[in-house]
């Protein structure tokens, strides 16, 4: 079987992953039906900030477990996506603020497939990723064009 095999994801990290998209499309189910369309919207963007954060504090914590200390490339890409989702939940407007979280989500992928290509992260991870950053993609879209 293929590393980037789900097969090969530790099952923790298989049930909590595909379990934190859950809640992106509880609030896209919400943002279609138009009673719930504000507080949809909100718990929507802030739940995604979170995820983004999360995403960013992976490299944080690889760095910290990795020494000597990781250079300013990995630890300032870490920090990178919690000002991204911190801008989206609590700056903008939600429109530009989803763009921003699909376009930060995308940019974390990005910087992963980096990181298990060179080593930092295993393989699985990228197999993990994959998915969930599709599904986590698609439910911003779909929720932008509940909005537009």
């Amino acid at each position: 079987m293929s590393a980037f095999s789900l097969a090969n994801v530790p099952r923790p990290a298989l049930w909590l992953g595909f379990g934190g998209v859950l809640p992106f499309y509880g609030c896209v189910v919400a943002l279609w039906n138009g009673e719930t369309q504000a507080a949809a919207t909100d718990i929507l963007l802030g739940y995604a900030a979170v995820i983004l954060a999360f995403l960013g504090a992976v490299h944080w914590g690889r760095a910290l477990a990795d020494p000597p200390p990781q250079g300013f490339s990995a630890l300032g890409w870490s920090v990178v996506p919690a000002l991204l989702g911190w801008l989206a939940s609590a700056w903008m407007e939600p429109v530009p603020a989803l763009i921003l979280l699909i376009v930060g989500f995308w940019a974390a992928f990005v910087v992963d497939m980096r990181a298990v290509a060179e080593g930092r992260f295993a393989p699985w991870y990228l197999a993990l990723r994959r998915p969930l950053s599709a599904l986590a993609i698609l439910a911003l879209a779909l929720s932008l064009t509940a909005l537009w």
